[in-house]
């Protein structure tokens, strides 16, 4: 059977059927992969939301806090309105439907130090997010913020390749609007040193205005990728188990 499968007649169907088993056993292969990817990401995050609170200040801030990342910090400072920045195209669900709005991120420069992280602090309509309008959004003086450390967008996320952020153009100083949290350019353009991790905020009293903040907790299931990687080595296994009989019957149809 095998001088036949490989027999000049044979030879390129039989080539490509080995080339296609090999491509889904590597996909198969590339969901297992994924899985053990998955499973050491929830470990970390299961970690560091069991973490007790850490209370960032300037005897911390040389930790590496990139690595705590969904870790609940508690950090006191003042609010930098001069660097804030809204992130287009957020959706807040609420009892009378969603809608489209803008996320409000304002640097918050740490007590005692001279650097500032980052702080989302919810959702703003749409029609506020001009520099102007989000005034009304600002709170003076020092103030105590707890909530999870995240790491930048465009640190996982290919909206950054899709949909970028545009480059200022010389007269305009700084870009207030932003496709994507990315904390270098976000940085590059404050004058205050800027930790690259943000604080999502947390509320846990009822919120009546905007800013609105919840908290999502991250899917810390394995995800499918079990489940496709045993669906690949299937139809891998039916190619090429089922290959050499649908040969032998062809051929045998020719006698």
């Amino acid at each position: 059977m095998i001088l036949r499968i490989f027999s000049r007649r044979w030879l390129l169907a039989s080539v490509l059927v080995l080339a296609a088993a090999a491509v889904m056993i590597r996909l198969g292969i590339w969901q297992l992969d994924r899985m053990e990817w998955r499973q050491t990401f929830n470990d970390r995050v299961r970690e560091q939301m069991n973490t007790a609170l850490l209370e960032l200040d300037e005897s911390n801030l040389d930790s590496d806090l990139y690595e705590m990342e969904y870790r609940q910090v508690s950090v006191t400072g003042t609010y930098l309105p001069d660097d804030e920045i809204v992130l287009r195209n957020q959706v807040w669900a609420s009892e009378f439907g969603s809608e489209l709005g803008m996320a409000l991120f304002t640097p918050l420069l740490i007590e005692g130090t001279n650097t500032a992280i980052l702080i989302e602090r919810g959702w703003i309509p749409q029609e506020d997010a001009n520099r102007e309008d989000r005034a009304i959004y600002r709170e003076y003086g020092i103030v105590t913020v707890t909530g999870r450390l995240r790491r930048a967008e465009t640190d996982f996320n290919i909206n950054d390749w899709l949909n970028p952020d545009p480059t200022p153009a010389p007269d305009q100083g700084r870009l207030d609007i932003w496709n994507n949290i990315n904390l270098d350019r976000i940085a590059a353009q404050m004058e205050t040193p800027l930790l690259l991790v943000y604080l999502h905020r947390s509320t846990e009293s009822f919120q009546s205005s905007p800013p609105y903040t919840s908290l999502v907790s991250p899917d810390l299931s394995e995800g499918p990728h079990l489940g496709y990687a045993i669906q690949w080595f299937i139809f891998a296994s039916i190619l090429v188990v089922g290959y050499p009989f649908y040969v032998r019957r062809q051929e045998n149809k020719n006698k």
